[in-house]
């Protein structure tokens, strides 16, 4: 089966910077889409980057610029890089991506298990 397993997190000082990745691996025929959520602790799941196979890139407003969403479509990895952090930015962190395995024509969306980051000095 598809799995996304992610790494990266960890405790950081506000102002740090922190580098996450994903790797998809398994049956794959093709990735489209992939994506960063993330859930603070008392907040709602909340989208924070996604970027297209072509490598067009959304964010969340509320980033201001701080984050870059980035792929290896080689290696079926997604990377978040994360400078600036700001205690707000606590949360942990899940990818996803858009997946179409072998055996079948469409497309599903796949879960990483989560990473959590930690801003706090």
């Amino acid at each position: 089966q598809v799995r996304l397993v992610e790494s990266g997190g960890g405790l950081v000082q506000p102002g740090g910077s922190l580098r996450l990745s994903c790797t998809a691996s398994g049956t794959i025929s093709s990735i489209n889409d992939m994506n960063w959520y993330r859930q603070a602790p008392g907040k709602q799941h909340e989208l924070v980057a996604s970027i297209s196979r072509g490598g067009s890139a959304n964010y969340a407003d509320s980033l201001e610029g701080r984050f870059t969403i980035s792929r290896d479509n080689a290696k079926n990895i997604v990377y978040l890089q994360m400078n600036g952090l700001k205690p707000e930015d606590t949360a942990d962190y899940y990818c996803n991506a858009h997946v179409k395995r072998y055996f079948g024509g469409t497309y599903d969306y796949y879960w990483g298990q989560g990473t959590q980051v930690t801003v706090s000095s």
